[in-house]
């Protein structure tokens, strides 16, 4: 049996091409180019509130094992 290794593999970081890059059909206009990087950004606020909220509780359970 081969093996296997159930790790996942690294994030991969997505970035924005610039115009000239993009063919034609997948072109954005400006209102939807700063919607989605206004949308990008409330996500990327919704993970960082869960993060802290989950380290805080971490926190606060490790805390009260202490005790």
């Amino acid at each position: 049996m081969a093996s296997r290794t159930d790790s996942t593999p690294a994030p991969e970081q997505l970035a924005l091409l610039s115009v000239g890059e993009i063919p034609a059909q997948f072109r954005l206009d400006a209102r939807t180019r700063q919607s989605g990087l206004a949308h990008i950004a409330a996500i990327k606020a919704q993970l960082a509130a869960k993060a802290a909220a989950r380290q805080s509780a971490d926190t606060t359970v490790a805390a009260r094992r202490a005790a």
